[in-house]
């Protein structure tokens, strides 16, 4: 399985107030991506000058901030297949969140920790 990104998501219902601290730590947004799901959920992508990255996203039916591990692959299948096969559990049941630019979902493991799984589809 090749592994593309992988670094922290922060999902929030005050995701200003969490950019804003990182805008002062020196980290600039890069991407953001709007009505993700056909809801009001943003997603601000952020990266520091050496390097480092956080994501961000706004998510209104949080009922606290959440921490999660977000993960790009080439393979989304067969990181899916992967993660199962470990006791992971799609958050959204069977749905795939597709953009067109991207299939995703927020995978749960047995212990409760998450991973947001992502491979970004290139035209």
């Amino acid at each position: 399985m090749k592994v593309t990104a992988f670094n922290p998501l922060i999902l929030s219902k005050d995701a200003k107030a969490i950019t804003e601290l990182f805008e002062a730590l020196g980290f600039e947004y890069r991407h953001t991506k709007t009505n993700i799901n056909d809801k009001d959920i943003t997603s601000f992508d952020m990266k520091h000058p050496d390097g480092f990255r956080v994501d961000v996203a706004q998510v209104e039916q949080m009922p606290q901030d959440m921490t999660a591990i977000r993960m790009n692959v080439r393979d989304f299948d067969e990181a899916y297949e992967f993660l199962t096969a470990h006791g992971f559990k799609n958050s959204q049941g069977d749905r795939i969140t597709d953009t067109g630019s991207s299939k995703a979902t927020l995978m749960v493991s047995p212990s409760g920790y998450a991973i947001s799984l992502a491979q970004h589809i290139k035209k």
